[in-house]
């Protein structure tokens, strides 16, 4: 069990994520800085944020709400990348790769979900 949040491989993994995105999102065109890079950029940057936040959280409901709001500040950056290549921002290889990397973390995030799932059910002794 990790001592701190940044001990959480998802949150690592979301980490690094969080920077590929602002990295490609460097080379976006000037008129979408208020606009497409700042959205993705601020669902990236919720997604870390909301697992550092669940993971202080006492009781296993509070975690879990936090945890699902990262996943869905995962999937609104999944959109982004969707729309970022439909506009030629980015090249088909590129979405691929920040969309295999958003599947693995959905992936875990929905892992750590369903084992607290299961400790809320959890018939008290």
């Amino acid at each position: 069990m990790s001592k701190t949040f940044e001990g959480l491989i998802v949150w690592q993994k979301a980490h690094q994520y969080v920077l590929s995105i602002y990295h490609i999102t460097k080379g976006f065109p000037k008129e979408e800085v208020f606009g497409l890079t700042n959205q993705i950029r601020r669902a990236a940057v919720s997604i870390t944020a909301n697992i550092a936040e669940g993971y202080i959280r006492l009781g296993h409901k509070k975690k879990l709400r936090f945890y699902n709001i990262s996943q869905g500040s995962l999937e609104e950056t999944k959109n982004f990348i969707i729309l970022s290549k439909d506009l030629g921002y980015i090249s088909l290889s590129e979405k691929e790769e920040l969309y295999e990397r958003a599947s693995e973390i959905g992936k875990m995030l929905n892992s750590y979900s369903q084992s607290l799932i299961q400790q809320i059910n959890k018939p008290s002794s």
